[in-house]
């Protein structure tokens, strides 16, 4: 396994050696039938994918500049002196916090009183599905972000479905939300909802903010883009625009390209982001 690792898993996800990457499909290829669900179930309808880049209101990107530099200020001053080794639990809150404050403010800060660009421009774009008659499932990896909506669709009255990692009965919501014709709108957590659910009802996809690994989006995603589903599909992706967020896409492209070739087992993000990984997310 450790041979494994060095040899293969180190020299293409950290080094994006794609000699080695050839090399290792040709020895597994023999052992491991690839079947992309478009080559197993062609009858699907199509899906459409579609990034929305969202400004950040004044306060909001004022907060978040404020806070990349000290976390940027601190870890590059680490790379310099041999420390930052010692800094992976501080880098992994740091970007944590900048995707929060990418999201909407308060989910760092209860005192926080203004807007978020983000906020206003999903529920726009929320309020023009929803006059369509469609059904949307909107995903967020952060349980706080979905309250920020659950406390709006409660404010506005706007009948939703909810489901995290908390929640016990999951079949009765899933089942209410696919029968229910004025049930329009399913708040999922991305960790707890992104696998095992049948969702075929809805038609429209909302990511509010994008995960390390696309392959958990891309989970999400066939919740409703399945066997099953009878209309089209729009996967809307929400990125707050000069924030780590766009960062983060850019890097799950690169790592998309990756799984195009390979099958892969993925090691922790944070542990495989090399020094410039990090220099160009907090740039």
């Amino acid at each position: 396994q450790a041979f494994f690792n060095e040899e293969y898993v180190q020299a293409i996800e950290k080094k994006k050696d794609e000699e080695k990457a050839r090399k290792l499909q040709a020895i597994i290829k023999p052992f491991v039938l690839r079947r992309t669900k478009e080559q197993v179930a062609s009858e699907l309808p199509s899906k459409t994918e579609q990034v929305f880049y969202c400004n950040m209101s004044e306060d909001q990107a004022a907060y978040y500049e404020k806070t990349k530099s000290a976390y940027r200020n601190d870890l590059l001053s680490s790379m310099d002196d041999g420390t930052f080794k010692k800094k992976q639990v501080q880098l992994l809150q740091g970007l944590t916090a900048l995707r929060q404050l990418a999201n909407h403010p308060i989910m760092i800060d209860a005192s926080y009183e203004s807007d978020s660009g983000k906020f206003e421009n999903v529920i726009h774009t929320l309020d023009n599905v929803l006059k369509g008659g469609h059904k949307v499932l909107i995903f967020s990896q952060f349980v706080k972000h979905l309250g920020i909506f659950k406390n709006y669709f409660e404010r506005e009255s706007i009948p939703f479905a909810y489901l995290d990692g908390s929640t016990k009965n999951r079949g009765e919501i899933v089942a209410d939300f696919q029968s229910n014709t004025e049930l329009k709108v399913f708040l999922i957590s991305i960790k707890a909802g992104g696998v095992g659910l049948n969702l075929t009802q809805a038609d429209y996809v909302f990511i509010l903010d994008p995960w390390w690994n696309p392959a958990v989006e891309q989970q999400a995603i066939d919740r409703t883009h399945r066997i099953g589903q009878e209309k089209k599909v729009f996967i809307y992706k929400f990125i707050a625009k000069d924030t780590v967020e766009e960062k983060i896409l850019a890097l799950q492209n690169r790592k998309k390209r990756l799984a195009s070739s390979l099958i892969t087992t993925e090691e922790s993000f944070i542990k495989s982001l090399s020094k410039e990984d990090i220099r160009e997310i907090l740039s």
